[in-house]
């Protein structure tokens, strides 16, 4: 939640204020001594400062001077009621908005939610700008019991707020996952905010996670929130968590322990409310064997592991998933061939959903319109491609090719053009069938 400074020379007004905003949330610090508020200002960074126009020495212009000049504070001013061309001489000075002595607390603490969450979606727009990207698989399909065991977890812990280690190999829809537990929370009408650990240098990843202040860093010319604060009432998904580094995890294991953290640069802590859903593609016990990954870290991740199945392990679903990928391209023949889904399922999908999506788009621009052949899939390999083995008793005389090609006719023939019986028949899968097949030019 925000912090916010409150300066006015009335002690009692701002005990007032601060016992407010506290009772909403906000981390509050208050002083009824301007010099001391110029101070404070210099030392610490507030996203919101709210102070009294007129007091002695040191005005309330002379506070907003020092904000603007200092950082991305939002700056509320408070002013009698006959004074107002002041609050608004303010505001064109750049606050944000004014408030008329005496008014009604309701509303100062309205206007301060309104502010922070000003902050926060435009920290979240501005994000959403850097990270845009095609989703490959917003949708969960199938019904394999690989899949259902794993549904059948998201559905019981998502309902509370445990922290959740998701296991599985790139590619096998992680982030859908945690979206979907997201989505089944009670924070689902919140944010819910990916971070790829593994896609960021060190240092722009402690950026990124918890924000920096104004001056932090080369290029820092203004106060950026980061995504624990962005994240804040909704999740935060890290993702490749094994990624990280151990003077970040050290960091992360704070944020988890205490639920705040300190922005790059800053010296105040800023307190966050968020669900964290971490991923791995490592072994993360093997890496705090070999010391990469902190073990205290690992035990507040790991309160509900849950292991998301590689495709080869739900082959069943290869029917469904292939369809909706190609309904979602609006494809004109979005169901497959039988003997095209035969050589899917063959294939052992080293790289998961993300690979069988990008091989269905590459078939979707060789088939041009028309139906997918199993030349458009074009996933066989050294060892499908290989030549048969050739019985010790057949005719040297008819040559290798020969015999080959005669040997799959006959196994053809044999079992009345049923492939999968055919490549049981040679003691081959359907892919290697069909690859030498594709090479002997049979139909």
């Amino acid at each position: 939640m925000a912090n916010v400074l409150v300066v006015d020379d009335e002690l009692k007004m701002t005990r007032l204020i601060k016992g407010a905003l506290e009772d909403a949330g906000f981390s509050v610090t208050s002083t009824d001594d301007p010099r001391q508020a110029t101070e404070l200002i210099d030392h610490h960074s507030y996203d919101i400062i709210i102070t009294d126009l007129a007091m002695p020495q040191i005005t309330g212009m002379d506070i907003l001077e020092k904000a603007k000049k200092k950082g991305d504070s939002e700056v509320i001013v408070m002013t009698a009621y006959g004074t107002i061309e002041s609050a608004v001489e303010a505001m064109k000075k750049g606050a944000a908005d004014y408030v008329a002595k005496p008014f009604v607390m309701d509303e100062l603490v309205r206007l301060c939610n309104n502010l922070s969450e000003k902050q926060r979606l435009n920290g979240l727009s501005e994000m959403l700008a850097r990270d845009l990207k095609d989703i490959a698989y917003d949708k969960f399909v199938g019904r394999s019991r690989a899949a259902a065991d794993m549904l059948n977890m998201i559905s019981k812990v998502a309902p509370t707020d445990a922290t959740v280690l998701l296991v599985g190999k790139s590619g096998t829809g992680k982030e859908l996952a945690a979206s979907m537990i997201h989505e089944d929370s009670r924070r689902r009408g919140k944010s819910f905010i990916p971070v790829n650990c593994a896609a960021l240098t060190e240092t722009l990843l402690e950026s990124e996670l918890f924000g920096h202040e104004k001056g932090a860093f080369t290029g820092a010319t203004g106060r950026k929130l980061g995504r624990f604060e962005l994240a804040h009432m909704g999740t935060i998904f890290l993702d490749e968590i094994g990624e990280t580094s151990p003077a970040l995890q050290t960091k992360l294991l704070r944020v988890l322990e205490e639920r705040q953290f300190v922005r790059v640069g800053g010296v105040d802590n800023v307190k966050t409310d968020v669900r964290i859903i971490a991923a791995t593609n490592k072994n993360l016990k093997e890496e705090i064997r070999k010391g990469s990954f902190r073990e205290d870290l690992y035990f507040r991740l790991n309160v509900f592991p849950i292991k998301i199945p590689t495709l080869a392990e739900r082959k069943d679903d290869i029917p469904e998933l292939a369809a909706y990928f190609l309904e979602r391209k609006k494809y004109p023949l979005p169901k497959l061939k039988d003997e095209v889904i035969n050589i899917l399922r063959d294939y052992p999908w080293p790289g998961n959903i993300r690979e069988l999506k990008n091989i269905l788009e590459r078939a979707m621009i060789l088939a041009a319109g028309d139906e997918i052949e199993i030349e458009h899939i074009g996933i066989e390999d050294e060892t499908e491609s290989a030549p048969l083995e050739i019985p010790p008793n057949a005719d040297p005389s008819v040559g290798l090719e020969s015999a080959e090609k005669d040997m799959i006719l006959k196994a053809l023939k044999n079992c009345h053009d049923n492939k999968t019986e055919a490549a049981k028949m040679l003691k081959i899968t359907r892919r290697r069938l069909y690859s030498r097949m594709k090479y002997h030019g049979i139909k």
